[in-house]
């Protein structure tokens, strides 16, 4: 597994690949500082989207905390011309790529028909509740980018990638097999990102698989690491690499982020039913958070920066709260709006129609 940060914070480069390193030794100042504000500020966010959740404020909210350092770390490594495929707790890497949280918040409370134009959200698409079915949507994405040749040419700002993010539950769906058949035969530009947060919903890995499920992609032919997930330096390195393979034309590859959830499943869920406190409390020790400002204080960071970073995340919240509370319900025309990319007479006819049948009981469309 590889690991650069010790739960303690510690930077060690023992046995660790260069090919890594390179990747760290690269970073700045001002972006380690930005891996750091964006973890804290998904976490804030999150926090806020779920205790607005418990107070009626949409049906559900599925937690991210805990797996920031994965996502933080990962999306940083992506380029502006990738494609980023997420499922549905990828909160922190379109935060990264940014998404507006509210994005999320009005696609959870039934208010929009799609989310988010991803053209306007740094490729960042649309959330996939259908488990490991968006798998297939990313390999089909790198396909593309292969067919149309645009990876392989050795040009940092137009070779492409695709990057697709899933659950160790995932990996027990069909789905996510016949995307690793089809990115294998087609040599696709992709990276598959499996977030391993010990439990898919109630059944925990050691259920799953009898094997770690790094070797699973690795039968099919993808070149396959293991990493500390709660690591953002080692997310953010394999991830890096991981992807300049998939766009230099090397074929597909698999990243494990070993890492854990904090929370529920989602809102609906209460893990205390099959989750054992001393579990949960052993993965609080390793939060990346506080692992990774151990590491920043080390380097000398001082108490003015985390200080300004807290205040500006617990604004946003502040922000994302008043914001939520001030989303309308949708028109009712607007599942019309985009069913296609240019106007339909048939359409047209029965969002009128629908708009004419409302506005028959006296109220207003």
């Amino acid at each position: 597994m590889v690991q650069l940060l010790s739960p303690e914070g510690v930077l060690s480069r023992d046995g660790v690949a260069e090919e890594y390193l390179t990747y760290i030794d690269a970073l700045d100042d001002d972006q380690l500082r930005r891996f750091h504000r964006d973890m804290v500020i998904a976490r804030t966010f999150d926090i806020e989207a779920e205790n607005l959740q418990r107070q009626g404020k949409m049906a559900l909210w599925p937690p991210c905390r805990g797996q920031e350092a994965a996502q933080v770390g990962s999306a940083h490594a992506a380029r502006p011309q990738d494609h980023i495929f997420p499922s549905y707790r990828e909160h922190a890497v379109g935060y990264v790529r940014g998404l507006d949280p509210v994005n999320i918040v009005t696609m959870l409370r039934g208010n929009t028909h799609g989310g988010w134009n991803p053209a306007e959200t740094g490729n960042f698409h649309l959330y996939t509740l259908v488990i490991g079915s968006h798998t297939l949507h990313s390999t089909g994405y790198a396909m593309g980018i292969a067919l149309d040749g645009a990876m392989g040419t050795g040009d940092r700002d137009t070779d492409q990638a695709a990057i697709v993010y899933f659950g160790d539950g995932a990996t027990s769906q069909g789905d996510v097999s016949e995307a690793f058949v089809f990115a294998a035969s087609y040599q696709a530009p992709q990276v598959f990102f499996l977030q391993n947060n010990g439990w898919a919903i109630s059944a925990p890995v050691s259920v799953q698989s009898r094997t770690p499920l790094v070797e699973r992609a690795a039968g099919f032919g993808l070149p396959s690491v293991q990493i500390d997930g709660n690591d953002v330096l080692a997310s953010y390195a394999v991830a890096a690499h991981a992807l300049d393979e998939a766009r230099a034309g090397n074929g597909p590859q698999f990243i494990e982020a070993m890492t854990y959830r904090m929370g529920a499943h989602t809102t609906s869920d209460d893990p205390t039913k099959y989750r054992e406190d001393a579990e949960t409390e052993s993965w609080i020790a390793r939060d990346p958070i506080a692992r990774f400002e151990t590491y920043l204080r080390g380097r000398g960071e001082t108490d003015a920066f985390f200080a300004s970073t807290a205040e500006e995340a617990a604004d946003g919240a502040a922000d994302f709260r008043n914001r939520t509370l001030a989303l309308q319900n949708p028109g009712i025309g607007t599942m019309f709006d985009h069913v296609y990319s240019e106007p339909h007479p048939v359409i047209d006819a029965q969002k009128q129609w629908l708009i004419d049948y409302e506005n028959s009981f006296g109220g207003d469309a």
